[in-house]
């Protein structure tokens, strides 16, 4: 999965879906209509724009640390790449099967952030946006940018999704009664479809990468 340099919007597509549906903005949009509903317009404002700037920057610390952390631990690209396939492959099923995906949160968690003033940290920018699918998806893309101007881009496409989530935040409330239920697991399936594709295609490139074909 190779994403050309200024193929824009064409090279980077791939890369837009697989954030797009890791980070989940319209299933976290739902929760955070639910754990902000006694919250007044501003502080709902105040709390999704801390929580999108909080989950930016740990992903862009991941986006841009997690190889020279891979590297620490001595586990080469090939290796995280299949790894982090089939954890984006968990995902996916997660999503076609209408469970919890690796961006929600538990029942545990939710009552925990019903005690706290500010959720922003715990648990809306983590685990629900930063969690392990989108940590995955942004060191794996990261990983495959060969120049530094494939690099921004990748960053740009972050950035792109981080802003629609703030944005489905900020109208998570007619964004549900729009979609309704039946909506949402439509959007869902859908969209764990298009992850297991990619998903699957990390597992390819990664054995590719390995050389272990070509040793057979």
């Amino acid at each position: 999965m190779h994403f050309p340099a200024g193929l824009w919007p064409i090279g980077l597509w791939p890369a837009f879906v697989t954030l797009f549906v890791t980070l989940g903005p319209i299933d976290g949009a739902a929760i955070f209509s639910t754990l902000t509903a006694d919250m007044s317009k501003k502080e709902r404002a105040r709390t999704a724009l801390r929580t999108v700037i909080i989950a930016g920057a740990m992903l862009l610390i991941f986006a841009f640390g997690g190889s020279a952390l891979l590297g620490v631990l001595s586990v080469s690209l090939p290796a995280f790449q299949v790894a982090g396939g089939i954890l984006l492959f968990m995902q996916a099923l997660s999503l076609m099967f209408s469970s919890p995906g690796m961006s929600s949160i538990d029942e545990h968690e939710q009552a925990e952030a019903a005690q706290r003033r500010d959720i922003a940290v715990f648990p809306l920018a983590f685990p629900l946006f930063a969690g392990p699918g989108s940590f995955s998806a942004t060191v794996l893309l990261m990983g495959r940018a060969a120049t530094w101007v494939e690099r921004a881009e990748i960053v740009a496409v972050v950035l792109v999704c981080l802003l629609i989530t703030y944005l489905c935040m900020r109208l998570s409330d007619p964004l549900m009664r729009l979609l309704g239920r039946t909506g949402s697991d439509v959007v869902g399936r859908i969209s764990g479809v298009l992850l297991a594709a990619l998903a699957v295609q990390f597992v390819f490139d990664g054995i590719h990468s390995s050389g272990l074909l070509g040793a057979l």
